[in-house]
């Protein structure tokens, strides 16, 4: 498992997303994430936060924060306020929820504007487009919501804002990874974020063999694969510090 410990450990996105969340709880999750392992891809918190996040980080970890998060609705001017909070602190990376509710009510051009809206507020930033999988809860409507996001701007689809009861899935994964797959201008550029629910080495494993599956080995990268979570941390540094997870499979 330590191969997959460290490929976790370089495509993770360190995440707090409290709804007490302080300043102090932002020093320390970027104290964090410069581990003895090595450093994570980026730190993920609330756009007020990604100013001070940028100060306490090096130019190797990126700032990822969220827009229209968590409730995912169709305001655009309230999710461009999140955005130029998060442009003007100096982020990288824009986690936006997609109006998961108004696609699955069949209103997919409300969805569609606030995308073209966000991206267009964040250019040359990262996008990635959170689609609650989760609660979508039909294969059809999870590939809709992938073809969308992928046909307005998105550089990754993300499962989950882990904060619904549902988060990640194998088979939503599959199906994201097979969107991507399957768009000739996508395959090579965007990635895939697994968030919900990943909480050890173990967890994440099945997700880093579809992304390989999918998009080939060389997408076990930052640049197309993402893990957001809180506590995952804890479990790669046991596995890479010499604690192999209870029935880990022969061979990792």
């Amino acid at each position: 498992m330590t191969e997959v410990a460290r490929v976790a450990l370089s495509c993770l996105d360190l995440t707090s997303l409290g709804d007490q969340d302080s300043s102090a709880d932002v020093g320390r999750l970027c104290e964090r994430a410069q581990g003895p392992f090595g450093t994570v891809a980026a730190v993920c918190v609330w756009p007020r936060f990604a100013a001070l996040a940028r100060r306490r980080l090096p130019a190797t970890v990126a700032v990822a924060a969220v827009a229209n998060f968590p409730a995912g609705g169709t305001d655009i001017d309230a999710a461009l306020a999140d955005v130029r909070q998060i442009v003007a602190g100096g982020a990288q990376e824009v986690d936006v929820v997609l109006p998961w509710r108004a696609l699955r009510d069949g209103d997919d051009a409300a969805a569609a504007r606030l995308l073209d809206a966000v991206r267009g507020a964040c250019a040359g930033l990262r996008l990635k487009v959170i689609l609650e999988t989760g609660e979508l809860h039909d294969d059809a409507l999870i590939k809709r919501a992938a073809q969308l996001a992928l046909a307005h701007g998105a550089d990754f689809l993300k499962t989950s804002t882990g904060k619904t009861p549902h988060g990640a899935t194998p088979q939503a994964v599959r199906l994201l990874l097979q969107a991507i797959a399957s768009d000739a201008q996508a395959r090579h550029l965007v990635g895939v974020k697994v968030s919900g629910g990943i909480r050890s080495v173990t967890d994440a494993l099945p997700y880093i063999e579809l992304t390989r599956e999918s998009l080939g080995a060389d997408a076990l990268n930052p640049q197309r694969l993402r893990i957001g979570a809180s506590s995952l941390l804890d479990d790669i540094e046991s596995v890479l510090g010499g604690r192999a997870p209870a029935g880990a499979p022969v061979g990792y």
